[in-house]
């Protein structure tokens, strides 16, 4: 009898977790900038604004999900609201996966508002589920964090609890599920009327429904859907992969404190964290060296790069004047080094062609901006506009690429300036004039060339009507940009010409 049972297994029974964030949006706001009374978050959708999410306060006042947000106003003249910011939302969900990891390792997003725990094997580390459900509700409200929680066999009958039970871990499960509404199913609205309609508005009552009559009238997902709460057919949880982490760190058997011993130190470090980004196709914007002193107190050396980079070589030797202004105190026992802000670098051809003069370049940038700020250093960028004052814009060099295709349909001036007025009043340019007491006489003339204003735009930047620009050459040397306005008759001198 006892060799009946050797390498016999029993496989545990699935503990499927389910959490929903009613209010994931709301909370994360209102955790940082609590705010007293009903509020709302708004969303623009067609054209209308609308509630995206909202406060218990504001259910209250009878407010609720994608009602216009006039009409709240309407009803609730007390309401605070704010615009609702999604991609925020799915980053705070993503925050709470990672805090969700002390209860299971395997977890999974659920929507845009819930998690998904397989915590099969690990409801014994707190003692049973429901314990479980109670350390996981504490924590969460302490955060300020509305939470529903469901326990079942499957991960179709633990989103039924969340949503729709208000026993977590039920002592008779069949019987829970049964007495659950129809939507508990995960199915669209309409089926969910439809089914209603028919009498049929419970879970229970579509068991003890023939299933091919529903396979006929509403398809096969509204019998997936049902097997998948009762578990009989399995539904996965994909989890997510855990962001990459890019910091290597070193502790020191003896205390150092020579810049030299230092960034030896740093050059290995380095070398380990570029072969990372290299494997990955990534490339280093910000790193950050912190040096912990035997004292236990620690200084921070950041570098800014110019340009994502994985090139050792080229970073190394950027990282000198953060390291000479460091106090190493009694000595340093520990280095770290981590990439805080990393991005993707385009896939490039190797070739034989050398692009040194763009690395120096960058590399210039970054000991420029390692003293007087990366913001500091600019460029110019060709804008899309004809008015010559808004052909161009001024970016940082660091955080902007320089476009080589500066296309212009005319020539323009290399020095612009406020219009400048001088005498004459006939559409032709004078053929003497002072400006800038000078007395210059036009040799050339090239021209007319008519812009008009840029009407669609909102400011009231220009409003003065047309203008018809000429090139001229002095007789004196001076090659300068004049504009004449035809609808109040004038001269006027706005740039000169190298």
């Amino acid at each position: 009898m006892i060799g009946m049972f050797v390498g016999t297994q029993i496989k545990p029974t699935r503990q499927i977790v389910s959490l929903w964030f009613p209010r994931l949006a709301s909370d994360r706001i209102l955790r940082a900038r609590p705010i007293d009374g009903p509020f709302v978050l708004t969303l623009k959708e067609n054209n209308a604004n609308r509630i995206y999410c909202l406060n218990k306060a504001a259910e209250q006042q009878g407010l609720y999900r994608g009602m216009p947000f006039s009409d709240a106003c309407a009803f609730c003249p007390s309401l605070h609201s704010m615009p609702a910011d999604p991609h925020a939302d799915q980053h705070f969900l993503r925050t709470l996966r990672r805090w969700a990891n002390r209860y299971s390792p395997w977890i999974g997003l659920e929507g845009n508002d819930g998690l998904t725990l397989d915590a099969t094997g690990s409801t014994h580390l707190f003692g049973n589920e429901a314990t479980m459900i109670s350390d996981m509700q504490q924590r969460l409200a302490h955060a300020g964090i509305t939470a529903c929680f469901g326990v079942g066999t499957s991960r179709g009958a633990a989103w039924a609890l969340a949503h729709y039970s208000d026993a977590p871990v039920p002592d008779d499960m069949q019987a829970t599920l049964a007495v659950l509404p129809v939507a508990a199913l995960r199915i669209d609205h309409k089926t969910d009327v439809a089914l209603q309609r028919l009498g049929l508005r419970s879970i229970g009552d579509l068991i003890a429904t023939e299933r091919g009559p529903l396979a006929r009238r509403f398809g096969t997902n509204l019998l997936l859907r049902l097997d998948q709460v009762l578990g009989v057919q399995p539904e996965s949880i994909t989890p997510l992969k855990d962001p990459p982490h890019y910091a290597v760190r070193m502790t020191l058997p003896e205390p150092i404190g020579l810049c030299a011993d230092v960034m030896a130190g740093v050059e290995r470090l380095l070398s380990q964290l570029c072969h990372k980004l290299a494997a990955d196709g990534i490339g280093a914007r910000v790193l950050v060296l912190t040096l912990r002193r035997v004292d236990r107190e620690a200084q921070e050396v950041e570098l800014r790069l110019a340009r994502a980079l994985h090139d050792s070589a080229r970073i190394l030797p950027l990282f000198q004047r953060g390291v000479d202004d460091v106090d190493a105190g009694f000595g340093i026992d520990q280095l770290r080094l981590m990439a805080t802000q990393v991005e993707t670098l385009p896939v490039q051809q190797i070739s034989h062609v050398s692009n040194s003069g763009k690395d120096q370049l960058d590399d210039l940038i970054t000991r420029l901006g390692a003293r007087i700020g990366l913001e500091s250093i600019q460029r110019f960028l060709p804008a899309d506009s004809h008015i010559p004052e808004r052909s161009f814009i001024i970016a940082p060099a660091a955080f902007s690429k320089a476009d080589d295709a500066w296309t212009m349909s005319r020539p323009r001036p290399l020095h612009l300036f406020p219009p400048e007025a001088i005498a004459g009043h006939t559409p032709q340019p004078p053929d003497h004039f002072y400006w800038r007491r000078m007395a210059l006489t036009i040799g050339r003339r090239h021209g007319p060339e008519r812009i008009a204003p840029e009407w669609w735009m909102a400011d009231e930047y220009w409003r003065s009507g047309v203008r018809d620009y000429w090139r001229v050459e002095t007789r004196q040397g001076r090659r300068l940009w004049l504009f004449f306005t035809p609808q109040n008759p004038a001269w006027f001198v706005q740039g000169e010409f190298a």
